[in-house]
């Protein structure tokens, strides 16, 4: 796991997908002892399961989440059949733009 905090792991995640339009990356973790999960697509950082401020110039992270496990999909998402490209994998993995293909 990398020693950066999660918030600085989270931009740079957000900014390699701006150049991805076509992919989605599902990112799993925990708020303390519950469960996370964020999405990042054209470089915005939206969470299925915490409540987020609509400045999105904001984290969508809180204080005390980590970031345990990414998942690369083809977007843009549709729930009924997901294309899971890559993954699951530490979400480091994701921050080498090939990683991305």
């Amino acid at each position: 796991m990398s020693s950066e905090p999660p918030s600085d792991l989270l931009r740079q995640l957000e900014e390699l997908s701006r150049q991805r339009p076509d992919r989605v990356l599902r990112l799993r973790g925990r708020i303390d002892a519950e469960p996370l999960e964020l999405l990042i697509f054209r470089g915005f950082s939206c969470s299925t399961t915490h409540p987020t401020a609509f400045d999105p110039d904001q984290t969508v992270l809180p204080d005390g989440a980590s970031l345990e496990g990414a998942e690369l999909l083809r977007g843009p998402l549709d729930p009924a059949a997901e294309d899971c490209l890559a993954g699951p994998l530490a979400p480091e993995h994701f921050l080498e733009p090939q990683a991305w293909q």
